[in-house]
């Protein structure tokens, strides 16, 4: 399974599963990344960090240390 720290610019991934505990994953959550979420990464940092993500509509940039805690998936239509 793969995390949102590898995925690719420009795909829509689905998200399987939010791993962490405690304030972190709730954070995480609080923020719309919840399971089964579809999320489209827009953009990575030229040094690689942050990601830039669409999710539910809206912009959110990540650290890459809390996209490693997301599994995604590849979306399919």
């Amino acid at each position: 399974m793969s995390t949102l720290k590898d995925a690719a610019v420009g795909r829509t991934f689905i998200i399987k599963k939010v791993n962490g505990e405690g304030a972190i994953r709730r954070r995480i959550m609080d923020m719309g990344l919840t399971k089964g979420t579809k999320v489209l990464v827009r953009k990575v940092a030229p040094l690689g960090d942050p990601i830039e993500i669409t999710v539910r509509g809206y912009e959110l940039t990540i650290r890459k240390a809390d996209a490693d805690i997301v599994e995604v998936e590849p979306y399919k239509e």
